[in-house]
């Protein structure tokens, strides 16, 4: 059994250790200690990483009681040595944050709204926490209100391992049935729950806790928040960015949402131009289009896009005895098409007209849309000739 010093003092950073063994499994060197502060993952958080000797620790495991270190580097390890041990602290203590202002959030959002805790995860985009009840916005920034709240208050954080006959009368929160050896982490008058993780020892060293998203999921509601350290990461990034879009729109900080909104009026307006003078230009191609037994075949301004050259095709369609085929040169080379008809079935064509023309794409038996890299000369020919109604004719 090793020793767990997580357990006794979640603020152990350096400590000193006899190794017990060494073993190399499925290509990976591992060592195991005597005593070892290294927590190796559970209750939603990630293991601890660091240094024994000279070794990285890229992961730690619990087995059979056993912690296992895994390592990389050539160090070799033999039972006796007594080695120095470090914790990568930053990323332990930016882990404790995250975990203990979890526990705040999803103990207040129990105590005020009766939710329970049905998923928890801790990554790379902040902490995840799924609520098996839905809030509103008011909701969530009361929950988040109440935790910065105990936050300053600096109350106590303890974890122990109750008697049998205290648990058995003790309220506290938990998403698995325990039988066994539960670690009950309490904050002071704020919330009780089993858990296995390092926390802090007083809520004032989470610092602060920020929601980042949030919204329904499954019947509930999914949550993303980040504390202390990665919080302040995080609003940095934002803070960058709003100072930014500052510049950019050329307004003091706290009146962008309103230069925003008239930015996004103009928008609209210009898009209703936009799409006023796309309608002429089309009922324009079409009214100097001739009927014809073949194809018509129109290279459009790089204004255009899908739904209006669909609306094209939609008119010039009436004009053909084939297909109406509209493409619109792509920024980094080649065409978006767009083909219509009423009398091919142009999926089953699809594939020899994409054939001719260096295309990929595909559709209905009325519409097919994709891209193709060939040139407008050949293209052109393609659709000035009779090969598609060849190919349809084979086909049959």
């Amino acid at each position: 059994m090793t020793e767990k010093l997580y357990y006794s003092d979640s603020h152990m950073a350096e400590f000193e250790a006899v190794v017990q063994a060494y073993i190399e499994e499925n290509g990976r060197s591992c060592v195991i200690l005597d005593r070892s502060a290294f927590f190796p993952g559970g209750g939603g958080q990630p293991c601890d990483t660091g240094l024994i000797g000279e070794a990285i620790i890229k992961e730690a495991a619990e087995k059979d009681g056993k912690i296992l270190h895994y390592y990389t580097g050539n160090q070799k390890f033999s039972p006796g040595d007594r080695v120095l041990c470090h914790i990568d602290w930053k990323k332990r203590f930016s882990l404790m944050q995250n975990h203990s202002g979890e526990h705040l959030f999803s103990g207040i959002a129990h105590t005020r709204f009766g939710c329970e805790n049905v998923g928890f995860h801790m990554g790379e985009d902040g902490v995840t926490i799924d609520l098996d009840r839905e809030l509103s916005g008011k909701d969530i920034a009361e929950i988040e209100n109440s935790v910065n709240e105990a936050i300053w208050q600096n109350v106590p954080v303890t974890a122990r391992f109750p008697e049998e006959t205290e648990l058995a009368g003790l309220e506290y929160r938990s998403k698995l049935e325990l039988t066994e050896n539960i670690r009950i982490v309490t904050i002071e008058g704020y919330d009780t729950c089993a858990c296995c993780a390092p926390h802090v020892s007083k809520t004032g060293e989470i610092g602060l806790l920020k929601v980042i998203d949030y919204s329904r999921h499954r019947g509930g509601m999914r949550i993303i928040l980040r504390c202390g350290r990665e919080a302040m990461g995080v609003f940095s990034l934002y803070q960058d960015s709003v100072a930014e879009i500052s510049a950019m729109l050329s307004v003091k900080r706290k009146d962008m949402a309103a230069a925003v909104k008239r930015l996004a009026e103009e928008l609209n307006t210009q898009k209703r131009i936009c799409d006023s003078i796309k309608r002429e230009f089309v009922a324009g191609l079409v009214a100097e289009s001739e009927k014809t037994e073949g194809n018509l075949c129109w290279f459009l301004p790089d204004f255009f896009e899908p739904e209006s050259m669909r609306l094209l095709l939609n008119e010039a369609v009436k004009l053909c005895g084939g297909a109406a085929a509209s493409f619109v040169k792509k920024p980094g080379g080649g065409y978006n098409y767009v083909i219509a008809s009423e009398r091919l079935d142009l999926r089953a064509l699809s594939k020899s007209i994409n054939a001719a023309i260096s295309g990929r794409g595909g559709g209905s038996r009325e519409m097919i849309q994709g891209s193709a890299a060939a040139d407008e000369d050949v293209i052109k020919a393609f659709f000035d000739s009779r090969e598609i109604f060849d190919i349809q004719s084979q086909e049959k």
